[in-house]
């Protein structure tokens, strides 16, 4: 097993700093014809691991080697800067509701504005 693992866990490596680089992170600029800038912002996260033994066995003097490696990357877009006339915005990227009750929160402020202009309109207000 010397180096059967060490070599393993370098290759992993290897292959995940290609797929992500700082363009993962700061993305290439986009430039539109009236002259604004935009620029993907995104977070990398990275995980992988891996593990290995030697099996002993009577019959060899070099025992054989079992392990395996594994690894995965996430992208999540964070934001978009925007760079127009010399000045800077950030427009964030909103993130989805992963249950319900999040739903029900995101949907809570909409909701509550149909309901008051329900409401509005029955009392005989006017919108200002």
């Amino acid at each position: 097993m010397s180096q059967k693992l060490p070599n393993m866990l370098e290759s992993t490596i290897q292959k995940i700093r290609e797929m992500v680089d700082v363009n993962s992170v700061m993305g290439e600029p986009i430039h539109t014809p009236d002259g604004v800038t935009i620029i993907p912002v995104s977070k990398v996260s990275v995980g992988f691991g891996g593990g290995g033994t030697d099996f002993a066995t009577s019959k060899s003097t070099e025992n054989p080697f079992g392990g395996g490696v594994g690894g995965g990357v996430k992208v999540t877009p964070l934001c978009f800067l925007i760079i127009q006339d010399g000045n800077v915005r950030m427009m964030p990227v909103p993130v989805p509701a992963s249950s319900t009750a999040d739903r029900i929160v995101e949907m809570f402020p909409d909701t509550l504005e149909r309901i008051n202009g329900i409401l509005d309109k029955k009392s005989g207000k006017t919108g200002e």
